[in-house]
């Protein structure tokens, strides 16, 4: 068993009809199937919960809107408060703000931000987003094994580059990535396994919500 598990969870489906890339911008809601998301992935806490015998010890979420109604039914259903730590906010983007941003690349006031894909030139480097999450992570699972003790469990509710990054990084791949290969969707579950005997998590990957995937909306980064 390991020592302790922590729960990278993407927020659910966001209303956003203008498929803006809204990054940190305040006020981008749930939407109605974001919401059933959000109320179905309570509920699968709760059944493996019941499965385990563990209850998460700690409920964590960014301060984003969406992020914050996802994780409120989770708390809900498991009897958690869910506190707010910005160590697993969005990334930041220079195309923050846009929409049909594979248009915006033609628009020569964009180019310098495209120069080196590989930090990225465009927004928050890869390695500065692992090393917040990293951060906050590691903060996580040592406060729950102090509530629960060993084999405790904690859920953070963040966002997808955010989770990714973490997990190429945990499995000892380049941070360099396509966008549209992330393996992070809405609602999906990346759980990092922490063993005493390991230098870095086992990592499991599940999609409580697959069914509900092929109506939500498919903007990378958001």
């Amino acid at each position: 068993m390991p020592f302790a598990t922590v729960h990278l969870v993407r927020h659910g489906d966001v209303h956003n009809p203008d498929q803006v890339l809204y990054g940190r911008i305040s006020g981008y809601h749930l939407s109605e199937l974001g919401h059933r998301m959000a109320a179905d992935l309570g509920d699968w806490f709760e059944q493996q919960a019941r499965i385990t015998g563990r209850t998460p010890a700690l409920l964590v979420s960014s301060s984003l809107q969406r992020a914050q109604e996802t994780a409120a039914p989770i708390g809900n259903l498991l009897g958690l408060e869910v506190d707010t730590d910005d160590r697993f906010i969005e990334a930041a983007n220079h195309f923050e703000g846009t929409s049909r941003v594979a248009g915006q690349l033609r628009h020569p006031q964009h180019w310098p931000f495209l120069v080196n894909p590989f930090r990225p030139s465009w927004g928050e480097p890869y390695r500065a987003q692992v090393a917040r999450m990293a951060d906050g992570i590691q903060d996580l699972r040592d406060r729950a094994v102090e509530v629960a003790g060993e084999g405790a469990e904690a859920i953070v509710v963040s966002h997808q580059l955010p989770i990714w990054v973490t997990r190429l990084a945990a499995e000892g791949r380049p941070l360099w990535h396509d966008p549209r290969r992330r393996q992070c969707t809405l609602t999906s579950v990346t759980s990092l396994h922490f063993e005493r005997d390991r230098a870095v998590p086992s990592i499991e990957y599940r999609e409580p919500n697959a069914a509900l995937l092929a109506n939500a909306s498919n903007l990378p980064g958001a």
